[in-house]
C-alpha cells in the first residue's frame, strides 16, 4: 500500500514534470515564432491542446501545477523544507508562497483550456492588465502594485543568485546528469531576466498609476524581441529550465510527509 507521504512525493514529481513542459515549450514558441511568444502561458496550453491526445495531457498539466503548487504551499506553511524563521528563511518561504499561488493560476488556465474554455476572456497580457486595473481602483492600489513589483524584483535577483552560485544543487540527488548544475544555472538567469521585466513593468504600472506597462511571462519574454542575441539567450535559458526541471521530477529530493500528509515528518517527530 502507497502511504501519504508517497503519494505526496508522486504529486510533486508529477508538479516538477508539468513545469519542464511549460518552460520547454516556452523556449521553443520563443525560438520558432516571436509574434506567438507574447501569449505566454496561454500560447503553451493552446500548443498542447492542438496536439493528440493534448486534453488528456491538460489534464496532467492540471494536476501536476496544483501538486507543484502544494509542495510550496507546504513549504511556505509547515517549512517542510527546513528554511527557518530567520529573515532569510522567511523570505524563502514568502517567496514559496508566491509561487503556490502562481502556479494555482497556472492550473486554472490548463484546466480552462482541458475544457474548452481557454480561448475565452481575452488575451493573457489583456486579463493582467485588468486585474492590475482593478488593484488601482482601490486606497493604496498603486502600493500593492509596487510592492508586488518589488516582490518580482527580489524574486530575480534570488533567482540569479541561485544560477550564479548553484546553491540549488543541494536539493538534489548526486545521481543527477552532470549536466543539472549548468541546465539549472542558465534556467534560473534567463528566469531572473524574465521576473525583473515584470517586476519593474510592476513598478512602473504604480508610479504612473497606469496599467499599460504590466505583462504576464510570455509578454516580458516578448518585451526582448528587438534585443535579438539577449531574447535568443533567454529563450534558449527558459527552455534549458525546462529540461532541468524534468531532471528535478527524478531527482530532486522530496521531504517526507507524517501519516496525515499535512505535516514535515521531522516536525510532527518533534511535537
Amino acid at each position: 500500500m502507497v502511504d501519504t507521504s508517497e503519494k505526496f512525493r508522486w504529486l510533486v514529481r508529477l508538479g516538477y514534470v508539468a513545469r519542464a513542459v511549460l518552460y520547454t515549450l516556452l523556449g521553443v514558441i520563443a525560438l520558432t515564432s516571436r509574434e506567438r511568444i507574447s501569449e505566454g502561458a496561454q500560447g503553451v496550453f493552446q500548443a498542447v491542446r492542438d496536439v493528440p491526445a493534448g486534453t488528456a495531457i491538460l489534464w496532467l498539466l492540471v494536476l501536476g501545477l496544483i501538486g507543484y503548487a502544494l509542495f510550496r504551499a507546504s513549504s511556505a506553511i509547515f517549512d517542510v523544507e527546513h528554511h527557518g524563521t530567520d529573515k532569510k528563511g522567511l523570505a524563502q518561504r514568502a517567496g514559496h508562497a508566491g509561487s503556490a499561488v502562481g502556479h494555482l493560476v497556472l492550473a486554472w488556465s490548463a484546466f480552462q483550456f482541458a475544457t474548452d474554455s481557454g480561448g475565452s476572456g481575452g488575451s493573457e497580457g489583456g486579463r493582467a492588465q485588468e486585474a492590475a486595473a482593478g488593484v488601482l481602483s482601490f486606497q493604496f492600489g498603486n502600493w500593492v502594485l509596487g510592492l508586488l513589483g518589488l516582490a518580482f524584483l527580489a524574486a530575480a535577483f534570488f533567482q540569479a543568485k541561485k544560477g550564479i552560485t548553484g546553491e540549488f544543487m543541494s536539493r538534489i540527488s548526486s545521481s543527477a546528469p552532470d549536466a543539472t548544475r549548468w541546465l539549472g544555472g542558465a534556467g534560473y538567469i534567463a528566469r531572473a531576466v524574465v521576473f525583473a521585466i515584470i517586476g519593474w513593468a510592476l513598478m512602473q504600472s504604480a508610479w504612473f498609476g497606469s496599467t499599460g506597462e504590466v505583462v504576464t511571462l510570455g509578454g516580458a519574454i516578448a518585451t526582448l524581441s528587438d534585443d535579438g542575441l539577449a531574447f535568443t539567450l533567454v529563450a534558449i535559458g527558459l527552455l534549458m529550465f525546462g529540461l532541468f526541471s524534468l531532471v528535478l521530477a527524478r531527482y530532486r529530493t522530496i521531504p517526507e510527509m507524517d501519516v496525515s500528509g499535512k505535516m514535515p515528518r521531522f516536525r510532527a517527530a518533534m511535537r
